[in-house]
């Protein structure tokens, strides 16, 4: 807890509001700018006492729920409420989930990345979509129903995903899988979705549930990404994976190690072959015959 910081910045947030902006009526005898203390204590439904102390950094953590209510009443913006929370010492809450929509803004830079292979995925590890040069890499998903295109589910439950990976790499790919997942679970909390696959995931593979019961957590970030491929044979690649706006989506970029752009001209070759109605993978729509078995891991 950072207790002259939290003090400054609800100070601060405080003499930036007017009565106006929080529903009060004016009145003649204000000598300084902002809201009063007892103001901002009564819209918190707080003692005014405790909000006086926590002004003077003289007061106890606060409780999350404290923090929300503050928040509220000091119309903070979701930048300001996550500040706010780290200088009390907690968590901010989740950010806003996506789900499987994904912005216009986000299409747009797939199709843009057009000179490596780029993928979207939920933080559990569902496919959302892919460029042209990551299914020329992974294969098309088009076959594949939707609940089925998570990268965990079918490395543990679909043998024929894991001859694209070194033996020697497979155990130290499964915790690396595991770990995020565990990760991204404990983020999201009580939530319906990750519960479904974990249970999903436990049922189908002894090996997952080994794993899981080990609670190793990971977050997968920059690392590098071996496999073979069924035509060019091995490619290395490094994976940069970064946050998108949403919490619950990722975008993974492969990009080739110094000197080794070799694979990804070999990749533009074969991208007609793999292509697809982009259009329907993106709603997850299920269009038979097209492109060869995805493994898009």
């Amino acid at each position: 807890m950072h207790r002259d910081e939290l003090a400054d910045f609800l100070r601060r947030s405080r003499e930036r509001l007017t009565p106006r902006d929080v529903g009060l009526v004016e009145g003649p005898r204000r000598r300084t700018p902002g809201l009063r203390r007892e103001e901002v204590a009564a819209l918190a439904q707080m003692s005014a006492d405790y909000y006086m102390r926590l002004e003077q950094a003289r007061s106890p953590q606060p409780s999350v729920q404290l923090l929300a209510a503050l928040a509220r009443a000091l119309r903070l913006t979701i930048d300001e409420r996550d500040h706010l929370y780290l200088l009390a010492g907690h968590r901010p809450p989740e950010g806003a989930r996506a789900g499987e929509y994904l912005r216009p803004s986000m299409l747009y830079l797939l199709d843009r990345l057009d000179s490596v292979p780029v993928q979207v995925l939920s933080d559990l590890g569902d496919l959302l979509a892919q460029n042209e040069m990551a299914q020329a890499l992974f294969g098309c998903v088009c076959t594949v129903a939707r609940e089925d295109r998570n990268i965990v589910l079918r490395w543990f439950t679909e043998p024929d995903v894991r001859r694209h990976f070194a033996p020697e790499e497979h155990e130290e790919h499964s915790r690396q899988l595991v770990a995020d997942l565990r990760a991204a679970v404990a983020r999201r909390g009580d939530d319906a979705a990750a519960r479904t696959l974990v249970t999903r995931l436990r049922a189908a593979s002894a090996d997952f549930a080994a794993l899981w019961d080990r609670h190793e957590v990971a977050v997968r970030r920059s690392h590098p990404y071996r496999l073979t491929h069924p035509e060019l044979g091995r490619i290395d690649f490094d994976c940069e994976v970064l946050a998108t706006p949403a919490a619950d989506q990722r975008l993974r970029i492969f990009t080739p190690p110094p000197g080794g752009t070799e694979a990804l001209d070999m990749l533009r070759v074969l991208g007609p072959q793999h292509r697809h109605d982009t259009a329907a993978t993106r709603a997850g729509t299920r269009a038979g015959g097209v492109g060869d078995p995805p493994e898009p891991l």
